[in-house]
């Protein structure tokens, strides 16, 4: 595990930069749920809005805690963050080293190329882990003040969820750096497969089309509201089981394809 611990120890001030940003996101929102969702404004706030509109934003939940939260965090904010951070990690791990030649060296030293794979993955992981449980344990420290009355077992399926789903965005960004060790390659997939998860989920509602939801790595996630209904066991087999293909499929075209030259 010696590239995992040079991984994490490289990359410590980024993660503790990452963990403080998702937590600062966490205390712009949340706190105000008294005077917002919690105040009857937000029926005011419905009537100028589609209903369709509402639906998408999730501005027809935040009249409880629970649609609060995962409206102004999990399902938009928390999940544009931490999808941002784990392909930027999931980029570094392979398509960055490449790009700047430090892979060849890693590699002379009789490390093979499924171990770099592995323990990028693990590090990307690990990662995603720390920033979400972080940022979730500030949610439950404020539950009381802010008056959201979140059952803890729901907080708990909603931030794995979001673990799992930001996980996959950055297993696509290392797939792309295992096929092409080209950066713009790992962030344009990983970006794309989070992009294209939130889109079909919304066109999705939006056209009564749900076979398209089946189809979102979004909806895998929160399709079934986890912060109010509990762990998904379905969505979450689909999210680890796509992590799981991309990681071993981009290890698997890594150990056969020849390395750039930066």
């Amino acid at each position: 595990m010696n590239l995992l611990r040079r991984e994490l120890r490289e990359g410590r001030v980024g993660l503790l930069g990452w963990t403080l940003g998702l937590a600062a996101a966490v205390i712009m929102y949340v706190p105000f749920y008294p005077s917002i969702g919690g105040s009857g404004m937000m029926e005011t706030y419905l009537e100028a809005f589609p209903p369709e509109v509402a639906r998408l934003f999730g501005f027809d939940r935040m009249a409880t805690g629970a649609g609060y939260v995962h409206a102004s965090y999990f399902g938009l904010m928390a999940f544009l963050l931490l999808s941002i951070a784990a392909i930027g990690w999931g980029t570094r791990a392979l398509a960055g080293a490449e790009a700047s030649g430090s892979l060849e060296l890693t590699l002379a030293h009789g490390v093979t190329r499924w171990q770099v794979v592995l323990e990028g993955a693990l590090a990307l992981l690990l990662r995603v882990a720390v920033v979400s449980a972080a940022a979730s344990l500030v949610i439950w420290a404020l539950n009381g003040s802010a008056q959201l009355e979140l059952d803890p077992r729901g907080l708990v399926a909603v931030t794995v969820a979001l673990f799992l789903l930001a996980s996959l965005t950055g297993a696509a960004a290392l797939f792309g750096g295992a096929v092409s060790g080209r950066p713009g390659v790992a962030t344009g997939l990983g970006a794309g497969m989070a992009v294209a998860g939130y889109v079909l989920d919304a066109v999705a509602d939006l056209a009564g089309a749900p076979w398209l939801a089946r189809l979102s790595p979004y909806h895998w996630a929160f399709g079934s509201d986890p912060i109010v209904t509990g762990f998904d066991a379905g969505g979450l087999a689909a999210l680890a089981a796509g992590f799981a293909v991309l990681v071993l499929a981009g290890g698997w075209l890594f150990s056969r394809r020849d390395l750039r030259s930066p």
